[in-house]
């Protein structure tokens, strides 16, 4: 039986997220989704126009092919998936997945081939800067597991979230642009938090459903080398299949010279993999009222309500430090008081209390206000 919902989902995509315009051409990649959703995305994407690639993947066979590979392996696919790449003007990709763990065994050297020859010349490099992309997660049993609810309703709670009115974020996010762009120092504080830098100059990126579903982040980078302190994330993080749980970074002058989590030697393998992987290439504020509790899934962690995610590695070109890596690993800080509390102040002006803005030109991005309650 056919899911409508499919069809709704399909065209927030193809209307809303990537604006396909006739004549532009589109790749459609799936991963442990169902067919119906594929076809429903084509059929949306050759109904605006567009002109339709799509590739379906299972994340088993993608660990073959990781936990196989060679050097000259990663080359080949690297390649053919720039060219790829460079023969659209938008992607769509859909992740589901059974086990959110299945890359975990794949040796660390394995990954840095794929990271380097793979996802950092196709994805960071050309698809980011030179695409109208998005990226969503499919709703399988394992994330509901880790979401810790049924699987249908974490079904509902998919749908619902990722088919909110992101035109009602759009409006009320402005404000917060204005102020960051206005912004130079950031002190950050919370439990094992404290934490200060500048995003003087940097440039600030709003984000309301056109790169990924669900949405609702606000996004800069902090200036290189103005990173000092200590920060202690609240929220586990998966990074090459490896969940990290209470990570602990310290900087001094914008470098991670500290970090510590339940798996302190991978975390290093990972920061380790590059000079810029130990300084930060993103900061950024989440809201989406829909979204409140951690499920290990980052395209869902990194917008959770009264949280903010700071990112070792890699910069994006829109908000630009200048930090050059193959990583990119957002790490996230829930600051709503069950989880708690913590404080971000802007210029010596407090901004947002336990995860609640409480500036009168930012009140309209708090829960109640973007659900329109």
């Amino acid at each position: 039986m056919h899911d409508p919902r499919f069809d709704q989902l399909a065209e927030v995509l193809i209307k809303h997220s990537t604006k396909l315009q006739p004549g532009e051409n589109i790749l459609i990649e799936t991963t442990d989704v169902p067919e119906e959703l594929t076809v429903a995305i084509v059929r949306a994407a050759t109904k605006a126009g567009g002109n339709v690639m799509v590739n379906t993947r299972q994340s088993r066979v993608t660990r073959a092919i990781f936990h196989e590979a060679t050097e000259e392996m990663m080359k080949l696919n690297g390649a053919v998936g720039l060219h790829q790449m460079q023969q659209v003007q938008a992607y769509i990709a859909v992740r589901g997945g059974h086990n959110s763990a299945e890359l975990s065994d794949v040796p660390s050297e394995k990954m840095k081939l794929y990271t380097r020859h793979w996802l950092h010349p196709v994805h960071l490099e050309h698809r980011v800067k030179k695409t109208k992309w998005c990226i969503l997660r499919y709703p399988s049993p394992s994330m509901a597991q880790e979401a810790q609810t049924s699987t249908e309703a974490f079904e509902k709670f998919f749908f619902d979230v990722c088919t909110f009115d992101y035109s009602r974020m759009e409006k009320a996010v402005a404000p917060l642009v204005d102020l960051m762009n206005r912004t130079d120092r950031v002190h950050i504080k919370g439990p094992g938090t404290d934490l200060r830098f500048s995003i003087k100059d940097i440039g600030v990126v709003p984000c309301y459903g056109s790169h990924n579903i669900p949405d609702g982040e606000c996004f800069t980078a902090p200036v290189r080398d103005s990173v000092n302190g200590q920060i202690s994330f609240n929220t586990p993080t998966i990074e090459h299949g490896v969940t990290h749980e209470n990570v602990i970074l310290k900087f001094q002058n914008g470098k991670i010279v500290e970090a510590q989590s339940s798996q302190t030697k991978k975390l290093n393998e990972v920061l380790d993999t590059d000079e810029g992987a130990r300084y930060i290439g993103e900061f950024s504020l989440a809201y989406n009222p829909y979204i409140l509790q951690p499920m290990k899934d980052i395209l869902f962690d990194e917008k959770i309500a009264g949280s903010f995610h700071f990112t070792p590695g890699q910069a994006y070109e829109e908000a630009d430090n200048g930090n050059r890596s193959e990583v990119h690993w957002d790490m996230v800080c829930i600051q709503r008081e069950e989880f708690g509390g913590g404080e971000i102040w802007f210029d010596d002006v407090l901004i947002r209390k336990d995860g609640i803005f409480v500036v009168p030109e930012l009140l309209a991005l708090n829960p109640d206000n973007l659900k329109g309650v």
